[in-house]
């Protein structure tokens, strides 16, 4: 029976998790996977602080060193969040020899490169499955089940929080601030939400699964970001009449060499499946040229959820002899194409005279964008009425040159939405 020892930075919820998972399951994991989990010491802040579970207070620590510096420990499992200290504190223990467990998916995007060089110089585990959409095994299945495939595109549901609250706006017709303050009364949200509303979990998400799928590092930096904080109930209800749905969606593209990453509000088929997981579930959906179309779906959050895969990643740092790291061999041969070509959804507020609706669409023909669909509803407010567009596949250079051009003696634009005919 083989023993590991266990270090814990951080004890908040995913730290109670696993705690509660190791000890109610210790005798179980021993027998299945022929290890014993052992934890040996616990960073927190404050020692004599109440927990919902009991633990022995021999076992916590408020020095970072009991833990990266233990000879005793084999497995350090990181909990902090946020980039720093987390990330610092992860490099020293990869430094040290130590094999990293992490959930933690900002200081892990961000500090990749000097984490998976660290790991490979000491020949430690570097594991990292609960980062990317908690309980849902996407990493491992990408790295050990997908190798015979060319993967092309990625699109994925991955923040819980932003698909709740635009699930609760489309279902009982809510506003984003209603939607949102639910989310954050039922501790979906932080109390400050910007991270998860903003797009930015949802980026760091994408960087790690770009990365892996396209075999080269696909940075945080490298990608389109923007948020749900402008979508409407009007936009809820055309999309609907329109025949979609709004999800925040991370999608990632290789074409050849030209790949393109971006997070951001989307319109898709009502009749995919990806429209249909809503509430707090992710999904990743994914392409490779011979399996072809997968999905993947599952609890994205929560303490147990992410526990699992954090239990699961320890167990299997133990299962080879050597460590596997993944081979970036298109570092450097990529491009960041900002120039994606999407079809748009367009909310204006038009003013309410004959030749307008030629004058909008004159300037888009003009851009190259031609129109799919047209919708013109509702009463003139101020002089103004709300005309929605779909238009046909086009590059987002043109479509922003296209808003540009249409003045605003003619119409203001109160709503731009990419559209994914998946």
């Amino acid at each position: 029976m083989k023993k590991l020892s266990l270090g814990f930075l951080g004890f908040g919820n995913i730290g109670v998790g696993v705690w509660t998972l190791i000890n109610d399951m210790y005798d179980e994991i021993a027998t299945n996977n022929g290890v014993e989990l052992d934890i040996k010491k616990i960073l927190v802040k404050d020692i004599n602080k109440e927990r919902e579970v009991d633990v022995d207070k021999s076992l916590l620590t408020t020095n970072p060193d009991d833990v990266i510096n233990n000879p005793e420990i084999d497995v350090v499992v990181e909990f902090l969040g946020g980039e720093q200290p987390a990330a610092e504190y992860m490099l020293r223990a990869l430094k040290n020899g130590k094999t990293v467990v992490t959930a933690n998916k900002m200081a892990f995007a961000l500090h990749w490169s000097a984490l998976h060089n660290a790991a490979k110089e000491t020949k430690s585990g570097l594991y990292y499955e609960a980062a990317v959409c908690g309980a849902i095994p996407i990493i491992n299945a990408i790295t050990e089940s997908m190798q015979g495939n060319r993967i092309d595109h990625l699109y994925g549901i991955v923040n819980g929080t932003t698909n709740d609250i635009l699930t609760r706006m489309e279902k009982n017709g809510l506003s984003y601030e209603e939607a949102l303050k639910i989310a954050m009364d039922l501790g979906l949200a932080e109390p400050d939400p910007s991270s998860d509303v903003d797009g930015h979990d949802a980026a760091y998400k994408l960087s790690i699964l770009a990365s892996l799928c396209f075999k080269t590092n696909v940075k945080y930096s490298d990608i389109y970001i923007e948020g749900i904080s402008k979508i409407s109930k009007t936009d809820m209800e055309y999309a609907h009449n329109f025949g979609y749905r709004i999800k925040l969606l991370a999608i990632a593209k290789n074409d050849g060499g030209r790949i393109e990453a971006r997070v951001h509000p989307t319109f898709i088929p009502i009749e995919h499946p990806l429209a249909n997981i809503n509430g707090s579930m992710n999904s990743v959906f994914i392409h490779g040229h011979a399996c072809e179309d997968m999905m993947f779906m599952g609890r994205g959050a929560g303490s147990l959820p992410t526990a699992s895969a954090v239990v699961s990643d320890i167990i299997r740092s133990t299962e080879h002899k050597s460590h596997v790291y993944p081979n970036f061999y298109n570092n450097g041969n990529f491009v960041v194409d900002e120039n994606w070509e999407s079809a748009y959804y367009l909310r204006f507020a038009a003013k309410d005279t004959p030749g307008v609706l030629s004058k909008i669409s004159g300037c888009l023909g003009e851009n190259n964008v031609s129109i799919q669909a047209m919708q013109q509803k509702g009463t003139s407010t101020n002089a103004r009425v709300p005309v929605m567009f779909i238009t046909h596949t086009a590059c987002e250079k043109d479509i922003q040159k296209a808003i540009k051009a249409i003045s605003d003696d003619v119409a203001t634009l109160e709503s731009m939405i990419r559209v994914e005919n998946l």
